[in-house]
C-alpha cells in the first residue's frame, strides 16, 4: 500500500523520517514516498485531503479534524521556547508590535495562531516564504514577486532553522512565543504534528503510526547518521547548531505527546477558539495513544 508522506524540507522533519526515507526499517506492505513542501503549502493540500501521512500545524488541525487523526508521535513541541518574533528595532517587545507590519510564515501555522493571541489581532500580517523571512525582516521591506509592489515591514515571525540564526543579520528578539506561551499557561506549546487521514482503515492508521514512531526512534538511536541526513536542510547551520535544532524539536514530546502534551493542544485549539482566530471548538482525536 502507497503511503505519500509530506514533511517539511527542514532538519527536524528530516531526521524525523530518516529511517522511513532511507529505506533503514522493514515497512511490510506499505511503501513510503516523500514530499517536501513548506507547513504552509502542507497546510492547504490538507483541506484537499491529498496526503495519506502529512505534517500539519496545530492550528491548520481545527480545520482538518473531520479529515485527519493527530498522530501520538512525531509532534513538535516547544517547551519553553518557539517561534520567535524578530526586528532590526532596538530592544523590541511584545508590546511594542503592537499595530505593527509583520511578516508570518502562514495564516495556517500555529506561529501565526500564537502571535493572534499574544498580541489579540492588533497588527498587520503579511504572508511570504518561512525561509524569505530573515532577509525581509533585515530589509524592512518587501517586494511581491506577483505585483512588485514594495511594502515597509517592521518584524517577522520566524519558525524552524532562524530560530538560532537570526541575531547572525544583526536582528532582535521582540518575543520568544514559546517561552511567552509558558509563562502565560504552563504549558508546552504544541506547533506541528503529523495527521493521517481517517479514510484509511483504523488498522492501517495504528499500523502507519507505529511505522512512524519506529522512523522517530531509529533516528533518536542513530542520532549521527539522522543528523548528516538532516544536515541537507540545515540552511546556515553547522553540525552542532543542526543537533541543537533538532533536539528543540525531536525529543520525548516527539515519540509521545502523553497525556500533558495532548492536553496542551487541546488547551491550544480552545484557547484560539476563545480569541476569536479559530472559527470552531475542536476537541483532538489522536491515533496511537494509549
Amino acid at each position: 500500500m502507497l503511503i505519500r508522506v509530506g514533511h517539511s524540507p527542514d532538519p527536524d522533519d528530516a531526521f524525523m523520517f530518516y529511517a522511513l526515507a532511507k529505506d533503514a526499517i522493514p515497512t511490510g506492505d506499505f511503501e513510503f514516498t516523500h514530499q517536501l513542501q513548506d507547513i504552509e503549502t502542507l497546510n492547504q493540500r490538507a483541506f484537499k485531503a491529498e496526503l495519506e501521512l502529512t505534517a500539519v500545524s496545530i492550528h491548520a488541525y481545527a480545520y482538518l479534524a473531520d479529515k485527519y487523526y493527530l498522530c501520538n508521535c512525531g509532534s513538535s513541541m516547544g517547551d519553553g521556547y518557539g517561534p520567535m518574533v524578530i526586528t532590526t528595532q532596538a530592544k523590541p517587545t511584545l508590546d511594542s508590535l503592537r499595530g505593527k507590519t509583520i511578516a508570518v510564515p502562514g495564516k495556517l501555522t500555529t506561529a501565526f495562531l500564537t502571535l493572534s493571541i499574544a498580541l489579540g489581532g492588533e497588527f498587520n500580517p503579511v504572508v511570504m516564504p518561512f525561509d524569505t523571512i530573515l532577509d525581509v525582516a533585515q530589509a524592512g521591506e518587501y517586494c511581491d514577486p506577483e505585483t512588485g509592489n514594495v511594502q515597509k515591514i517592521d518584524a517577522g515571525l520566524i519558525i524552524h532553522e532562524g530560530q538560532l540564526t537570526y541575531a547572525k543579520q544583526g536582528l532582535n528578539l521582540a518575543v520568544d512565543l514559546g517561552k511567552w506561551w509558558g509563562e502565560t499557561t504552563g504549558s508546552p506549546l504544541p506547533l506541528g504534528a503529523n495527521a493521517i487521514r481517517k479514510d484509511l482503515s483504523l488498522e492501517v492508521c495504528e499500523q502507519v503510526h507505529k511505522l512512524l514512531f519506529e522512523s522517530i526512534q531509529f533516528g533518536l538511536e542513530h542520532r549521527k547518521e539522522a543528523l548528516a541526513y538532516a544536515l541537507e536542510w540545515g540552511r546556515g547551520l553547522d553540525e552542532k547548531m543542526a543537533d541543537e535544532f533538532v533536539g528543540m524539536y525531536v525529543n520525548e514530546w516527539t515519540l509521545d505527546y502523553g497525556e500533558r502534551g495532548r492536553k496542551a493542544v487541546a488547551e491550544l485549539l480552545q484557547r484560539g477558539f476563545e480569541a476569536g482566530v479559530i472559527e470552531n471548538l475542536v476537541v483532538p482525536e489522536f491515533i496511537g495513544a494509549d
